[in-house]
């Protein structure tokens, strides 16, 4: 049995979908160093050192939208992109889980 078919990704200028794939990255390492989650500091200390190179490609590719005449970041298409490319289930372990202030 096939796993069920992903919708299509919205259609993206090469640099949104650069900055897509950018966002994802910075977002899973984030999820990675995240001190709310179990973990280890040697994990926690690789993704941070691979935080800077990560931000700063993705820095790089609004850089390049801006400097294309790519001015506004259209919301609905990036979301859609994001919610095909599992960004819901990547942010969410960059946020705190969910508990009681005392946990």
């Amino acid at each position: 049995m096939l796993p069920p078919e992903l919708p299509p990704l919205p259609a993206l200028t090469r640099a949104e979908g650069e900055l897509v794939d950018r966002y994802l990255e910075v977002l899973d390492l984030l999820g990675r160093i995240n001190p709310a989650h179990r973990g280890d500091t040697y994990g926690g200390l690789r993704a941070a050192q691979a935080l800077v190179a990560k931000a700063t490609a993705l820095r790089d590719a609004l850089a390049l939208m801006h400097q294309r005449g790519e001015h506004e970041l259209h919301a609905p298409t990036l979301t859609r992109a994001l919610r095909v490319l599992d960004g819901e289930r990547r942010a969410a372990r960059v946020a705190l889980p969910p508990g009681s202030p005392d946990s």
